[in-house]
């Protein structure tokens, strides 16, 4: 295949609305308003998301009482995993259940950092991630932490925050304390571009790039038929 031919248009997110939303859809929860540092992890609780894994790295964490996980989402492992939470004893984790939607860019934007959490070995990672999930962190304006290490990583791209090189409960704990002791700019610093990392993938932007393509098809096509 010619690669010049080859056009790809990552999935990105409506930048505005998901702003609006921050602002509009807020909701009263003590977990989201204390003055802990927030790890926060959205969406389905199945096993390609390995939130097992996140259940481990709070058993490592349990005595840093300045952190607190936070599992907004639901599926058909929550109860094995709220299990394995009680059988631990932990008490810096906390399954918060189904979340609706329109509340998602308010409970990310108040984490202090977001966990895109997937298996190592169930999928090919080399070509990246193309998640809603992915845009939604980065739209929140946090640092995102990604338990996997993709050959294409808008996340260390943008330098909006780390991928871990290994896919373990302790590699992820680390990486929550060395973005909690940050120093204050350090931390902004990535908060920004995380901010900035999710524009290019507006809705807006994305939509130039498809009439850009389009228009290129049909030059090229006029070509050839004159």
């Amino acid at each position: 295949i010619d690669l010049k031919k080859c056009h790809y248009i990552n999935n990105g997110i409506d930048f505005k609305d998901f702003q609006r939303q921050i602002k509009e859809n807020t909701f009263e929860d003590e977990d989201l308003s204390n003055d802990k540092f927030k790890a926060v992890y959205c969406g389905t609780l199945r096993k390609v998301n390995n939130v097992e894994n996140i259940v481990e790295a709070a058993n490592l964490l349990k005595d840093r009482e300045d952190i607190e996980i936070l599992i907004f989402g639901d599926g058909m492992l929550r109860e094995e995993l709220e299990k394995k939470v009680e059988e631990l004893g932990l008490h810096n984790i906390k399954f918060k259940g189904h979340v609706n939607k329109q509340y998602v860019p308010y409970v990310l934007s108040r984490s202090s950092v977001n966990l895109l959490n997937y298996a190592q070995g169930l999928y090919n990672w080399t070509r990246g991630n193309s998640s809603n999930k992915l845009f939604e962190y980065l739209a929140s304006g946090k640092p995102v932490i990604s338990s996997v290490r993709m050959g294409y990583d808008i996340i260390e791209r943008g330098k909006c925050g780390y991928s871990l090189d290994e896919c373990t409960p302790k590699a992820l704990a680390d990486m929550i304390c060395k973005i909690k002791d940050l120093p204050e700019a350090e931390y902004e610093e990535l908060s920004k571009n995380a901010l900035e990392t999710s524009k290019q993938f507006d809705f807006e932007v994305l939509t130039d790039k498809l009439e850009a393509v389009i228009s290129e098809v049909r030059v090229g096509e006029n070509k050839s038929l004159s």
